[in-house]
């Protein structure tokens, strides 16, 4: 940013400042809200909705500050209203987002999911992401390892990914190398900033278990 306060565009793309930490970081870290003519405010996840942009850090914590302070009005410059759970229903756009982006992959050829078929893939070097169900067994994601040089997504869940593949359930999926599968990495990292992680399966049987032997 310049000394005039004005927005800069670097090598890794253009820049804005966080609301909240006050911290000047490439677009893609944060989330873009505007205030609408009714004066409440929305997401604007594609960055194309009119108005000032007031931009916020994609993570809960920094959310829930600048909902909690009233960050949004100050950043305005008028009052505004924030609506109810807004942490909660960013998190749920984000997913959508997410699962909506590696379904469009899955068509085209850039996803795929299944055991078999992701160690074939690893195995080919021919991915460039591993995408594991956070709530899966942690025995079996083991199993598969990051591609070297390469990214892992392991906070959706089972279902999500499901949703994406058009299953019930998936809990391994891996990435090519496409056009698409920046933008599926970008927004996942945003929508890591914003998760609050569910419990393993494993985890949950572990627990079950133990339910079922005090009983």
């Amino acid at each position: 940013m310049t000394r005039g306060g004005r927005d800069t565009n670097r090598e890794d793309g253009p820049e804005r400042k966080c609301i909240v930490t006050g911290e000047v970081q490439p677009k893609n870290g944060l989330v873009r809200f505007v205030a609408g003519p009714d004066g409440r405010i929305v997401p604007d996840l594609a960055g194309k909705l009119p108005g000032r942009g007031l931009y916020v850090s994609a993570d809960r914590a920094a959310l829930e500050k600048a909902v909690k302070k009233g960050l949004f009005s100050r950043a305005a410059k008028q009052p505004v209203q924030v609506p109810d759970g807004l942490a909660d229903l960013l998190e749920q756009m984000l997913a959508r987002r997410v699962i909506d982006l590696i379904s469009l992959a899955r068509k085209s050829g850039e996803a795929i999911a299944g055991y078999e078929k992701v160690k074939a893939m690893l195995q080919m070097e021919e991915a460039s992401v591993l995408i594991q169900a956070e709530d899966g067994s942690g025995r079996g994601k083991t199993k598969l390892s990051t591609p070297y040089g390469g990214r892992y997504i392991g906070w959706l869940t089972a279902d999500e990914l499901g949703a994406a593949f058009g299953r019930q359930t998936v809990i391994h999926a891996a990435l090519g190398s496409g056009g698409l599968v920046p933008r599926i990495v970008e927004e996942a990292m945003r929508l890591k900033g914003l998760r609050v992680a569910p419990e393993p399966m494993d985890a949950k049987a572990a627990r079950g278990g133990e339910t079922r032997r005090k009983g």
